[in-house]
């Protein structure tokens, strides 16, 4: 199986972790305010399968060191694969909490505020666990993070109050589900081995702790989501008739959405073999800073702002950016 060489190697693939946990939820935005997020997340959840099963048969299956996918699946003991969908159950809890945040009070404060409370208490918990890294500039990098968080909430009250349109339940479902996100990591790190090239018996390599973290996934997906489509938070119940109503552009959207999702949890489950889980999940959620930045920049989701308001997002952006270049140093 592939495994990352070098800690600069190791960073890149977090960067584009970062990269693709801030930007598919372009997805759900694309495919329009019509298509309501419950129905959108069936094609997400079938995306991050889809990806799973992939990147096991390719890269989970190639080169000389670590075990094969499929052999590796075949040794694990259950309580790693237990502690694999754990983490897929729980993360698809925050998930939905947080999918539903982004339609109600945009990008550029779901993500800021959720992913925020996940990346400062997710570091935290994983530093705990496994600590690898200078604790000073890692927590120091955490610190900044979280100045970030109060300072786009307080972004978001300002505008919010200026445009008449407070969504008080919007923050109160970001703040839920990055309590929540902050625990699935730990779940999916437990299962796995502690030295990629030499696993030791029983444990997950990556790529078949990411397989079993996506059936949790899809496996409490047809709870919870059809709980929420039921009882949705805003607007009518919905029925799968209303799912088969979707065009195949709507479907592949939400298909990529979940994709691209997977592609980042792979490249930072990959990557925590030489940063550590702890960095690796960091940076991985500097996501916020990149979903800020498409909800303000393209979404225009702050369109209209007074010049305070963007004060305050250019000291959000600044916080972020400093926060997680100490991430990445703490691990030098």
């Amino acid at each position: 199986m592939f495994i990352p060489q070098s800690y600069s190697l190791a960073v890149l693939l977090c960067i584009v972790t970062m990269l693709c946990w801030g930007s598919w939820g372009n997805t759900q935005k694309l495919t329009g305010k019509t298509w309501r997020f419950e129905l959108f997340y069936w094609d997400y959840v079938l995306g991050i399968v889809i990806f799973a099963l992939i990147l096991g048969f390719t890269l989970g299956s190639s080169g000389e060191s670590g075990r094969s996918f499929i052999e590796d699946i075949g040794q694990a003991e259950k309580r790693n694969i237990f502690n694999a969908l754990l983490g897929g159950v729980i993360f698809n809890a925050s998930n939905i909490l947080l999918v539903a945040a982004m339609s109600i009070a945009g990008m550029a404060v779901a993500f800021p505020v959720g992913v925020g409370i996940a990346l400062a208490l997710g570091v935290m918990i994983n530093y705990i666990a496994v600590p690898k890294g200078d604790p000073l500039i890692l927590f120091s990098g955490v610190a900044l993070i979280v100045a970030a968080i109060v300072i786009d909430a307080l972004a978001y009250k300002k505008h919010s109050v200026s445009m008449q349109r407070v969504s008080k339940k919007g923050i109160l479902l970001s703040v839920s589900a990055g309590f929540l996100m902050a625990l699935f990591y730990r779940f999916v790190a437990s299962s796995m081995v502690s030295d990629f090239e030499v696993p030791e018996p029983g444990k997950l390599t990556p790529y078949s702790a990411v397989f079993f973290f996506a059936l949790g996934v899809l496996a409490s997906n047809f709870l919870f989501n059809y709980i929420i489509m039921k009882r949705p938070f805003e607007g009518e119940p919905l029925t799968f008739r209303d799912y088969r109503k979707g065009t195949l552009r709507v479907h592949l959207t939400g298909i990529l959405g979940g994709i691209i999702w997977n592609i980042g949890m792979s490249m930072s489950i990959i990557a925590a073999g030489k940063a550590g889980f702890a960095i690796s999940y960091g940076l991985g959620q500097g996501a916020t800073l990149i979903a800020a930045l498409w909800g303000v920049f393209i979404w225009k989701e702050f369109r209209g702002a007074s010049k305070n308001v963007n004060l305050l997002i250019l000291l959000m952006f600044l916080a972020y950016l400093a926060g997680l270049t100490m991430l990445v140093y703490a691990g030098m």
